[in-house]
Parts: structure tokens; sequence; C-alpha cells
């Protein structure tokens, strides 16, 4: 499914919980698998994060989950790889701080959507001067999927930093579903996450309840 920017931006507005699948937090289970799942329960957009395989695999394993990201009308995101993205046809590419920088895949891919990893108030300045699609701050609490120097931000740092931003953007970073209310009553409309979703007994039914705390008012 070809999309225009615009629309790839839409869709990314119409997003609430934001998967990251990576075959090593998947307990054992087939990426395909967990993706069909995922997209089951609804989510509107979902990133590849793989590190270790074969470029050959890679682009096979993207071109299968497009195959499902079609079928369900949801964005299919790369992470740090433009060149699969392209051949494999995907929406676009989350790029971090040590990868292509924005402005050239930009010139790459006018049409794909741009992703950008940032931990500060520099960063974000950057990604967005750079015209990034989106932008994802992070990571909010500790976490074991990601490392970067920073460590975690802390969600008061998190609250600084989102009153730079003048584009979409996600957060992500150890948050669970005890998170989601509290996070989405402060205004926090895409949120990511790997573990919480990928390792689930049922990984439909854990996106369906994840979506649907959002915006429902807190407990008091």
């Amino acid at each position: 499914m070809k999309r225009t920017l615009t629309e790839r931006i839409e869709l990314f507005n119409s997003s609430d919980i934001y998967p990251v699948v990576s075959s090593n937090f998947c307990n054992g289970r087939d990426v395909p698998d967990v993706v069909a799942s995922i997209a089951r329960g609804g989510a509107k957009i979902i990133q590849l994060r793989e590190k270790t395989c074969s470029d050959l695999m890679l682009f096979e394993l993207t071109k299968q989950c497009k195959k499902i990201t079609d079928a369900y009308n949801m964005l299919l995101i790369v992470d740090d790889r433009l060149d699969i993205a392209i051949a494999a046809g995907a929406d676009g590419v989350h790029l971090g701080q040590d990868d292509l920088p924005i402005s050239v895949a930009r010139k790459l891919a006018p049409d794909l959507l741009i992703g950008a990893s940032t931990h500060n108030k520099n960063e974000i300045f950057e990604a967005m001067d750079a015209e990034c699609s989106y932008l994802n701050i992070g990571p909010m609490f500790p976490t074991k999927t990601k490392s970067v120097q920073c460590g975690a931000l802390g969600l008061e740092y998190i609250e600084q930093l989102k009153g730079y931003v003048k584009c979409p953007y996600s957060i992500m970073g150890g948050i669970k579903e005890k998170h989601i209310s509290m996070l989405s009553s402060m205004g926090y409309k895409h949120i990511a996450m790997v573990t919480e979703i990928t390792q689930a007994e049922n990984i439909e039914e854990k996106v369906k309840q994840l979506r649907s705390i959002f915006n429902k008012p807190m407990d008091r």
C-alpha cells in the first residue's frame, strides 16, 4: 500500500499505542505472528527493531510484516535502516543519534515518515530543524530493551522537554500499563512500548486493553 507523506502523518496522529517489536523480546514467538496479534488488537503503528539479523533476513521479514500492516491499514516503521525501509516499501524509518542524518534521509525518501530518537533539548531542536516527521523522547523510566548513555530521563525532565516540541512526538522507555492513564491525562498521545506488549501472554487482548485506557479519567 503506497501512501503519501500527508497520509502517513495523519495515520501517525491517529495512533495511540506504538508497539516496538524485536525478536529478542517475543518469548520465542515469530515476529510476523506477534505483528499480526498487535494488528488485531487495533494498533495503528508498529516499529520493527532488529539489530542482529542479516540484510536479506531483515528485508524478507519487513516484507512479511508489511503485508500484515497493509491489511490492517497500519504504519510500518523500520528501526535504523532506511535502505530496508525503502526496499521493502515500509512507511518510515526511525533514526537514532548515531544513524544516518535526518536531512540526508529526507532527501533520499521524501515521502517516508522519518522519526528521530531524542534525549535532550538540543537533539529535539536539531531533529525539528532537519524536518523529522516525528520525534521520540526517552527513555522515561529505566529499561532493559535499549541502552543509551543518558540513562532514564524521568517524567519531570520529559515534561520540560515536551514544551520545546513543535511536531508530532512519542515517548518510550520502561512504560507499563500502570503508567498509561497518568501519561494520557498529562497529554501524551503516542506511547511506545516493547516488552509490555510483546511478552504478554495474549498480545491481541493486551493491545486492546492498553488502547482502552487512553483518555479515561484517572482513578481517585
